[in-house]
Formats: C-alpha cells, structure tokens, sequence
C-alpha cells in the first residue's frame, strides 16, 4: 500500500514516510486514513480561520487569529447569516494576524433568501463535482462564475436547476453529516484517500492531526459525501463470514482478517491502476521556504504546498468524468 500512496501524485508529492491504514467504507464511499510526518506550526482552519466580511459579491475576507501561518483549505466555503453563501476557488497563505481579501471569490447563491441563524453558521468544501471548475476559474472576478455549474449539479441530484448550493448542503445536512460519524477519523491521521465506488476521488493531506480534524468535517460530508450520497446503493442482506464449525473467535479473527486483506487488496490495485501521467505545476505563491502550487493532469488536479520537497498540505482530486 505504501508504493500504491506514492503513486498517487508523481512529479507533484513525494510522499516518502507516510503510510495508508486500514480502509472504512461507507456505501459508496471508502476512506483510506494517512499516518505520516508532522509539520507543526500551521494555524488550523477553524480554530484560527475566521471569516470576518464578505464585501460585496465575490469578495471574501479571511483573517488568521492564529500564532502561525494558514494555509487556506482549497475550495472552503461559508454558509453565513446576513451575507450571501461564498467560496474560494483557491488556497493561499495568510500571515499571523493578517487578513486577506479574496477578490476573486465565488457566489453559491444565485439570490438573495434562506439565510441560517447565527448559531447555525458553518464551513464546507465545495463538493467534488465542482472542484475542477472552481479551480479553473480562480483569478477570475465573476461572482456569478459557479451558478451554471451548481444548476447543473442540481439538475443531477434531482433537484430544481438553480444556482443555490445550498439546495444540496444545507437541505441535505442531516443526511450527509451521517458520512462523519459512518467513518471515523483515526488517531494520529492527517489525511485520508477517498474512493467513490472504488474508484480514486482525491487525496487529502494536511500539515498535523489537529489541522486535518478541523476540516475532516468538511471534507468528508461534503466535499466528498454528497456524492456519496447520490451513489448510495441499495441496502443488502448482510452475508455471515464463513466460519468453520468450532473454529470459535479464532476463527471469526481469520474471516475478519482474510476480509479486511481482500479491502486492501482492492484499494490497492484500484490505485495502481490510476494513470501515469504527467502532470505540471504551477507556483502560485510563497510564504519563508512553503511554496504553494496548483497541479493540473489529464485526469488529476488540485493545490499542494511544500516546504522543499517536503509535503505539507495537498487537495488533489479526480477530474469529474476523466
């Protein structure tokens, strides 16, 4: 499993000391936790990241409260009271104290209405059907830039065909939130590969544990848990292991064994057989030795940050459809 880690992101990660555990799957979705080295130092993104305005449509201020620096997460984004829903098309670094105003920040709700109350305030990651577009489309100061692509998504969950995310995130809270407690977040993880179907939907690394909780969240009820959810197959019969008459908990010990072997060998030869392909990066911005990239392949794309050739945070996701 660990050769299979490091060919995840050729040319974009070198993945070296970190380590794939044993795989949880919950209906369509599987997550592979990832143990490895720590970068400490890294302000974490609820605790220190605070929206503190949003100016206007597509503009979006962030502050760190924290002692370090913040990475932003990739495609974060605010579900808020008296200010329409945003969310960043891009990561980026904000100094201890600072604050940093997006420009070029995305609306997710194509009008006005369905504000939640104070206390209900929370953050998300644009689900994965969204990623490669959001991504395309930083720089680009269009407010509006998203709401084709969120209709459509709409569209294809059932749903009325209109530019209001919110239609799958906040409507849908309750049963994607499910995905949070259905997976459990391990001790000693930061990061996770997640499968849709078996098939590779992105690699999460975060620079610690306690970062990596904070937008666990996140990440696995929305980003990747809503279209889990439109996957979900129908519920089947639970198949008893085969357990040799009198082989007792020994026995049951081998079949959850020879199970839990068969999962790896599957995820692994899934990952195997990910495309080698090249892929280029493009450094986007630098804070002391952490570089910030954008990674882009025929079938791969997303945001890393490096200090040398050290991995400290990557979102990486499979291209929709690729």
């Amino acid at each position: 499993m660990t050769t299979a880690l490091q060919g995840l992101a050729p040319g974009a990660l070198d993945l070296t000391g970190h380590r794939l555990g044993v795989p949880q799957r919950a209906g369509a979705l599987t997550m592979v936790p990832i143990t490895g080295p720590a970068h400490p130092g890294i302000t974490p993104p609820r605790g220190g990241l605070k929206l503190t305005r949003v100016a206007g449509y597509g503009r979006v201020e962030l502050r760190n409260g924290g002692d370090g620096v913040a990475i932003v997460p990739l495609h974060i984004g605010y579900i808020q009271d008296a200010a329409q829903n945003h969310a960043l098309c891009r990561s980026a670094f904000i100094a201890p104290g600072a604050a940093l105003m997006f420009e070029d920040a995305c609306c997710v709700q194509e009008s006005q209405g369905g504000y939640l109350a104070e206390r209900d305030q929370w953050f998300f990651v644009l689900p994965a059907e969204l990623r490669a577009r959001a991504l395309e489309l930083r720089g680009v100061h269009d407010y509006a830039k998203l709401w084709d692509d969120i209709a459509d998504l709409n569209r294809s969950y059932g749903l009325a065909r209109r530019g209001h995310l919110e239609q799958i995130l906040s409507r849908k809270r309750a049963v994607l939130t499910q995905f949070q407690s259905r997976l459990e977040l391990q001790d000693g993880q930061l990061g996770a590969v997640f499968l849709l179907n078996g098939r590779f939907a992105g690699l999460e690394l975060a620079p610690d544990p306690v970062y990596f909780a904070e937008v666990w969240m996140a990440l696995v009820c929305f980003a990747y848990g809503a279209a889990a959810w439109r996957a979900e197959p129908a519920a089947a019969q639970a198949v008893p292991y085969e357990v040799e008459d009198g082989a007792g908990l020994a026995g049951l010990r081998a079949a959850l064994e020879g199970d839990r072997a068969e999962r790896m060998n599957e995820i692994a030869v899934a990952l195997a057989g990910l495309p080698a392909e090249p892929v280029t990066l493009r450094e986007e911005e630098r804070y002391l030795d952490l570089r910030l990239s954008t990674v882009t392949g025929a079938h791969l794309a997303g945001q890393v940050v490096t200090d040398g050739d050290r991995p400290v945070y990557a979102s990486l996701f499979a291209r929709t459809g690729a």
